[in-house]
């Protein structure tokens, strides 16, 4: 049996009976409890205790059930709960306290008060590294995307290796091509000095991709906040779970449902592409291909940079014509088999998502608008938050 706390609506005594003391319970929650007896709830934690013996429960939807069944001076007595301003629940009642999933305990607001100038503090930090490199805008971007699609956005790819953690840093998707930690980690020691061991880098990660993305003319959207770090990484989710370059449609789809998004956020966090450099190893085959899904001349100007049997670390810009700015030129290369990945055309190749590039093609607000939201529900997926993991004072290493 469930309770619904948001509806449940019950008459109350006209006086508490018995009331020892009261028990503050998450913002506006209050409970009123008899000989010691308490229900305190934590974050992301219950403790139950019940008779006085303490049960910890650490699940996402875990809860904490109390069965009064009788009113009597020598059994617990609870009188009421009162839930944000306006719910009061009288005895006899089972009562059902459970902290809901962890996405919802995010909010832009989350450092209002704990480190106020945290966000002005990051975004300088970020807006001064693109503005020394260009490319770092993708770069930061892609190190968030590649972040949260392994065990979620929790800062694990920061981590170096130690005799404990395997590095995703040494991750095929990530060696020698993922980068922009330095400016990361330079950002959190600006943050470390106004407040110390309070914002994560997991947020921070977070925050320097959308500050990133406006610095370059891409959109902005209110980041979610409250996301702690990880004290473990795993290389070998990051090598199955990051989508690899050469990946046909139904396989991308696929990946990008596994982590929660749709076919139409796959689609518009591919648009990142519109900035940003990959090596030659990673498109090689298809310039060579001679195959009716790219066009000749675009063919033909890639393999100047790209030789067939070397030259593997060479860059190419993603979009050829404004490799520098976030717009929706991105899309229409593809519909013009300009895309330079396979990845990248496969999106429009006769398939499910040629609607959506050829939306985003016509509509470039739509795309931005788009953009901004499946970054945040990227962000959302599977974040620490309450007493799970830690903030870490230096980002590459546990404290």
């Amino acid at each position: 049996m469930h309770t619904d706390l948001n509806n449940l609506k019950t008459e109350a005594a006209p006086n508490p009976l018995l009331a020892k003391e009261s028990i503050s319970i998450s913002k506006e929650l209050r409970v009123l409890a008899a000989d010691g007896d308490q229900c305190l709830l934590q974050s992301t934690k219950l403790f139950c205790p019940i008779n006085s013996t303490r049960n910890t429960f650490s699940s996402s939807n875990c809860l904490c059930a109390y069965i009064i069944q009788s009113i009597s001076t020598s059994q617990f007595i609870m009188d009421s709960i009162h839930f944000f301003g306006n719910i009061i629940v009288s005895f006899p009642v089972l009562i059902l306290l459970w902290n809901t999933p962890s996405e919802a305990q995010l909010s832009p607001s989350f450092y209002s008060n704990t480190c106020p100038n945290a966000l002005a503090t990051i975004r300088t930090s970020i807006r001064q590294a693109v503005s020394r490199e260009r490319r770092m805008a993708a770069s930061l971007i892609r190190l968030h995307f590649h972040d949260c699609f392994v065990q979620g956005c929790d800062a694990s790819i920061l981590l170096d290796e130690t005799p404990s953690i395997q590095s995703e840093k040494t991750a095929f998707p990530n060696i020698n091509s993922v980068r922009g930690f330095e400016v990361i980690e330079a950002a959190k020691r600006e943050v470390e000095k106004i407040c110390p061991g309070v914002v994560s880098c997991a947020d921070i990660l977070a925050v320097a991709a959308r500050d990133a993305s406006a610095a370059v003319g891409g959109p902005s959207w209110n980041v979610k906040l409250g996301r702690r770090d990880s004290t473990t990484a795993s290389r070998s989710v990051a090598n199955t779970d990051l989508p690899s370059p050469f990946s046909d449609l139904s396989t991308l789809i696929s990946a990008f449902a596994n982590k929660g998004l749709s076919a139409r956020d796959m689609v518009a966090l591919s648009g990142s592409h519109t900035l940003g450099q990959s090596q030659c190893f990673l498109f090689r085959n298809r310039i060579y291909s001679n195959g009716t899904d790219i066009d000749a001349g675009f063919a033909s100007t890639r393999r100047r940079q790209c030789p067939s049997n070397s030259g593997d670390s060479n860059l190419a810009a993603l979009d050829l014509v404004t490799p520098n700015s976030f717009d929706n030129n991105y899309f229409k290369n593809l519909m013009q088999r300009k895309g330079l990945l396979q990845t990248d055309q496969v999106l429009f190749s006769g398939g499910s998502t040629d609607s959506i590039v050829s939306e985003y093609s016509r509509n470039p607000r739509t795309f931005l608008s788009d953009f901004g939201n499946s970054m945040i529900k990227m962000g959302d997926i599977e974040p620490l938050t309450g007493q799970n993991g830690i903030i870490r004072r230096i980002c590459s290493a546990i404290n």
